[in-house]
This record gives C-alpha cells, sequence and structure tokens, in this order.
C-alpha cells in the first residue's frame, strides 16, 4: 500500500460517496452573523478549508433552537428564514470537491450566554461544571419539542443541500447532558441507567431519521468516554451501539472528554500524543458494523494513513490542523511534507479566544484562519524595501507575508539564531513542537527569498544610510529585572539562562515569579531532577487552569512533587537563604541551591523614538509594543504586512 492509499481511497456510505476519508470535524467560529444567518466571512473561511480538497466537511455547530447557543454569532437552522444561507454554505462547502454534512447542536446547560438570559435546559437542574449556574430542568414538553426541533433542522440541511447529517451528542452538550450521570438525575424515562439515560438520543436520533429519510447518512459524533470523576466509559457507550444503529446512525465520530473533563482534552494540548484517542474508535468498531471516524491531535496525514489501514477507524477528523493549514492535504499528496504547516496544540486563537473572550476564530500560527476576507493574495502594485528588526514569531510572520505579497525583505536578528523568546518557550516538558514551528517559520521565509541576518542589530546609522521603505519592528520583549537586595549573589540566576541552558538548575531551587515564564521554567527544573519551590506576589495563579496548557503545567509541578506558594513577595536574597512576606508577615526560607528569577517580561522597542522622529514609515509588533502570546504575535505580524 502506497503512503497515503488507504486516507486518499473514496469511501460509501448510503447516498453519499467521499473521495478520500479526511475530514474537516465541526467546529466553532464565531464568524455567523448575530442573527444565526450565513455571513460574507463564515463563506470565505469555509472556501478556504474546501480548498485544501478534505473528502467530508462538517459544519460548525449550528443551533437547532433558540435556546440552545453557546456563541452570540452561532449558526443556526430553526426557521426556514435561514435557507438562503445554508444553500450557500452548502455550496461552498462542495466548491473543493468534497462532501457537506451539517452538524445539529443544542448546548443544554453549557451555554454561559443561555445562562446568563435564563433560557438554558437541562435534563436536570444541576449546576455546569464550567460556568457554576444551573439550567431549567426540561420537562416532558420540552424534550418533545427539542426532539422535533432536531428533526426540522435535519430536514432544512437536507433541503439546502447538504449531503448528510451530523448530531452533536458530545463535549458535554445537551445530549451528553442526558447520557451522564452527573447531569440527569431524573427519575422518569429519560432519567436511570445509562440505557435510560439514553433514550433522550434515541429520540433525537429517530427524529433525525424520519426527517431525511434512509438513504440520507446520518453521523452521530459522541464523547465515546466522559473522561471525568464518575462519568460514563467507552464500555457504557458499547451497550447502546445496536440501539444507536437500530435508531438511525450511519457513522460513529468518536470524540471524547467534555468542556468540564480535566485537561483540555477536548481540544487536548501537546501532552497528549497525536492520535491519543484512536483506541476508543477502535473499540467502537471493533464491536459493530459501523463505520467509525477517529479524532484526536492528528496533523501528520501519514499517521492517520496508517489508522485507516489498520482497520482501526474508516476516516480521521483534522480540526485544529485544518484551521492551521488548510492545504495539508494538497501538500501531503504532492509529497511536500516539510512544508505542512503542524498544529502546535495551543489553543489560543480556536478555544481560549472564542470560549473565553467571547470572539471569533483564529489560529495562532496561521493568521489567515478566521481573516480570510482580510488577508490580501497580491502582488503588490508597488513593492517595497521592507526591514523587519526581530526574528520572533511577529518578525517571521511579518516577513513570510510580506515576501508573499511581493514585497523585498529583509530580516534582522541581533542574536545568533531566529526563533527569539520561542527558543526558551520550547523548552518546558511536552513544548518541544515550538521549536519545531519556528524553524518551519524561518524556513520558509528563507525559502520564499526572505533575507535573514543573525547577529546582526539595526543601528540608527544603518537605517539614516539604506533608508527602508517601511520598517516593521518586531524586536519582541526582554526580562524583567526587580530591584531585590541580593541580587548580585552568585547563585541568583534567571529564567532565560535556565532555559537557555547556559545554567544548569541545581538540586534544590527558588523560582521567583509564578506566571507562564515561572511555571515553565518550574517544570523544566523539575524534569531535570530539581526540588523545586515557586513563589508568586499575587493571591492566586497567574496561569490558570481552566486552559488546558496551564492545567497541565500544574499538574507536572503536582506530580514532581513541588512547592507552590502564592500571595508572597521576595523580600532579599542571602547567601543561605531568603526573606520572603506572605500576609503581611516575614518568613525566611533557606536550603535553596539556586534562586531563578522569573517575573516575566516588558516591550523592548527602542527604535520607535528614532523612527519617528526621522520621519521612516513603521509600525511596531508583538511583544514590543505589548508582552502577550503567539496569537497576537503573529496576528499583528501579519497585519503589518498586509498593510504596507
Amino acid at each position: 500500500m502506497g503512503e497515503l492509499d488507504a486516507l486518499l481511497s473514496p469511501f460509501r456510505i448510503k447516498s453519499m460517496t467521499v473521495p478520500n476519508r479526511a475530514v474537516l470535524p465541526p467546529m466553532g467560529t464565531g464568524l455567523a452573523n448575530p442573527d444565526g444567518t450565513v455571513s460574507d466571512a463564515l463563506l470565505a473561511y469555509m472556501k478556504r478549508q474546501a480548498q485544501g480538497g478534505v473528502g467530508l466537511l462538517i459544519s460548525e455547530i449550528t443551533g437547532i433552537a433558540p435556546n440552545g447557543v453557546v456563541l452570540k454569532k452561532q449558526l443556526a437552522a430553526w426557521d426556514d428564514a435561514f435557507l438562503p444561507g445554508l444553500k450557500q454554505l452548502a455550496a461552498v462547502m462542495h466548491s473543493g470537491g468534497g462532501k457537506a454534512a451539517m452538524q445539529l447542536h443544542h448546548s443544554g446547560r453549557e451555554s454561559a450566554y443561555m445562562l446568563k438570559k435564563g433560557m438554558a435546559i437541562g435534563p436536570s437542574p444541576l449546576p455546569s461544571l464550567i460556568y457554576g449556574q444551573p439550567p431549567r430542568e426540561m420537562t416532558l414538553q420540552d424534550i418533545d419539542e427539542i426532539v422535533a426541533a432536531y428533526g426540522s433542522a435535519a430536514a432544512r440541511a437536507k433541503a439546502a443541500g447538504f449531503d448528510a447529517v451530523e448530531i452533536h451528542g458530545a463535549h458535554g452538550y445537551l445530549i451528553t447532558q442526558f447520557l451522564s450521570a452527573i447531569s440527569n438525575q431524573r427519575s422518569d424515562e429519560f432519567g436511570g441507567d445509562f440505557k435510560s439515560r439514553a433514550r433522550f438520543l434515541f429520540e433525537v436520533v429517530r427524529s433525525v431519521r424520519k426527517s431525511v429519510g434512509d438513504d440520507f447518512p446520518v453521523l452521530l459524533r459522541i464523547s465515546a468516554e466522559e473522561y471525568i470523576k464518575n462519568g460514563y466509559t467507552v464500555d457504557d457507550v458499547l451497550t447502546i451501539l445496536p440501539d444507536l444503529i437500530g435508531s438511525g446512525v450511519d457513522i460513529v465520530h468518536a470524540s471524547v472528554g467534555t468542556h468540564g473533563s480535566p485537561a483540555g482534552i477536548t481540544s487536548a494540548p501537546p501532552e497528549f500524543d497525536v492520535g491519543f484517542n484512536v483506541w476508543r474508535a477502535e473499540k467502537i468498531k471493533k464491536a459493530g458494523p459501523i463505520p467509525v471516524i477517529a479524532v484526536g491531535r492528528f496533523n501528520d496525514p501519514r499517521l492517520a494513513n496508517d489508522v485507516i489501514a489498520r482497520g482501526e477507524a474508516d476516516m480521521v477528523a483534522f480540526g485544529r490542523q485544518a484551521l492551521c493549514d488548510p492545504d495539508y492535504l494538497l501538500k501531503a499528496r504532492q509529497g511536500r511534507y516539510e512544508d505542512i504547516r503542524r498544529c502546535i496544540a495551543c489553543n489560543q486563537g480556536c478555544i481560549e479566544r472564542e470560549m473565553f473572550e467571547g470572539k471569533s476564530v483564529r489560529c495562532a500560527i496561521n493568521p489567515e484562519t478566521g481573516m480570510e476576507i482580510d488577508c490580501p493574495t497580491g502582488p503588490v502594485a508597488n513593492p517595497r524595501k521592507v526591514w523587519i528588526v526581530g526574528s520572533g514569531p511577529a518578525g517571521l510572520t511579518a516577513a513570510v507575508e510580506a515576501k508573499r505579497l511581493g514585497h523585498d525583505v529583509t530580516v534582522f536578528e541581533k542574536e545568533a539564531h531566529t526563533g527569539g523568546n520561542i527558543r526558551y518557550a520550547c523548552k518546558a516538558p511536552h513544548k518541544e513542537i515550538y521549536l519545531d514551528w519556528i524553524e518551519f517559520l524561518a524556513k520558509q521565509a528563507k525559502d520564499a527569498g526572505v533575507r535573514i541576518q543573525t547577529k546582526s542589530p539595526v543601528t540608527e546609522a544603518m537605517l539614516i544610510e539604506n533608508r527602508p521603505d517601511a520598517v516593521i519592528v518586531a524586536t519582541g520583549g526582554e526580562k524583567i529585572v526587580p530591584r531585590i537586595d541580593g541580587m548580585d549573589q552568585p547563585h541568583v540566576f534567571d529564567a532565560w539562562q535556565i532555559l537557555g541552558e547556559t545554567v544548569k538548575p541545581a538540586k534544590a531551587i527558588l523560582v521567583v515569579g509564578g506566571g507562564l515564564i515561572g511555571m515553565e521554567t518550574a517544570c523544566f527544573a523539575a524534569a531535570r531532577g530539581s526540588d523545586v519551590t515557586l513563589i508568586e506576589q499575587l493571591p492566586s495563579s497567574p496561569v490558570p487552569k481552566f486552559t488546558s496548557h496551564g492545567y497541565s503545567l500544574h499538574k507536572y509541578l503536582r506530580q514532581a512533587g513541588a512547592l507552590l506558594r502564592f500571595g508572597c513577595a521576595l523580600k532579599s536574597i542571602n547567601p543561605d537563604g531568603v526573606i520572603i512576606e506572605c500576609d503581611g508577615r516575614e518568613e525566611r526560607l533557606s536550603s535553596f541551591d539556586q534562586v531563578v528569577i522569573a517575573v516575566g517580561m516588558k516591550p523592548r522597542n527602542e527604535l520607535k523614538t528614532f523612527l519617528t522622529e526621522n520621519h521612516i514609515r513603521h509600525v511596531v509588533v508583538g511583544d514590543a509594543l505589548k508582552v502577550r502570546r503567539i496569537m497576537e504575535a503573529t496576528e499583528e505580524g501579519a497585519r503589518a504586512a498586509w498593510e504596507l
């Protein structure tokens, strides 16, 4: 069998034949219009995804009832008024040769939006694990109405030209809430044992099947395992598999977890291996005569091909990878694996931006995603001589985009290597993929013809002599050095020396600073055998556990036996210990071989004043403007290039 023969083979299910077995799974975008209709931005996003040649594209979560919306700008299908836009969407999804499915969704209690409005419903009036508020318990009439709504929305999907529908029964939304004993404590026919709790799901499937007919494919996305204490397991799901098939399910899309599960497993961070969830899909596939879609951090088509070739699944979903590089399958077909931009599973733009900030989708390392309308195609009419100062995420992204548009681009980097602070950020356990990405980005720039000069700080004289048409200042951030008595002690270092491996972590180490730099430095040292104590002056961790990476950092340090103390400020450092202040009381800590300062960064943009005074066109981007995440750096770098 060839390298991608299994993945690229067609697959038929009832009336639908997909040209290959790569799947774009449903991912909320927040790009719909506020009234739930299809927007130009959503059409542009989906058209870009379709261009990649994926076999089956599944729409984002599409609301079947007004009280089941998660996002303020969420696609909807609960009324015929939505049909014109849905027809446009289906046509765009077909534009790359793939098949199109609409996902049918109701949030139940897991919607801050509906909870705030007092409209959220659920099987029982138990608080959301995420938002802490209870929904209204559904009456039997409510259940009948929602079941019918699923069927009506499915009929609209078929009328709009979709080839299939997918029922969203995963990730803690309404159907999962009925399945779970954690959220369903009903005493009627929709509560009780697992099969009784699954009755709502069976009725939804039957309603959908009745609405679309016998030959129209019906997919079910289900959390094959709840992945939470006292939650249901994949073995429980196997007990209802015959009923699901009998009710009308044609394909099982086997996801895992809920948004209330630990570690952000529904969108797993890099701490989870690629394909970590395949075994659950395989178990379902072997238990019943039904095709299965596997999902779980896939970012390499070759690995997906192997899963299909081994018979572990029939299709494989590439979610965040498709946001990261919509052309991953085209590049794989051409054997250009080194040109695939691989998802780093950071969740900054695709999960955290939407769930915690209420904004539309982005990808931290692909600035085009979610901004397809804004992204120019080029080439520009008037190419410019562009200097980019700094080769971190913002600078290299700006370089790639400016060169793509036809500008003459030179990158100046004062250090010996490109990459900026990513060279340090990649050192925490499981973050090696960040280094892979920044090296990929540098290679893309060089291959495109960008001149990259390392060990080349930009001086005022250089700017006056060469007079570039535009300068993009992407000099990043610099470490903050606090004024603390004893900072000159020989056992005092900073996080960059430890992460840069110019200084080896000692046996007993005190990390000062509990932000991301401090937490990752602590993990780096713990992984190398250090006994770690971390202090942070804020009363709680600046790295929240509700983010997938934050959860993993806290878990790693807890398992390593590290001591984390919050609400404690460092006052002074002595040869044999330190003085800290906690709750207004001073305390002495001793027995540290090293004190590592990791209190964060501040912008580095000393060129800005000179550029302004000399009327040289310029823009400051990324951490040089304000210290933030990769996502902001790459977006600002890209926009700087687009607006030249």
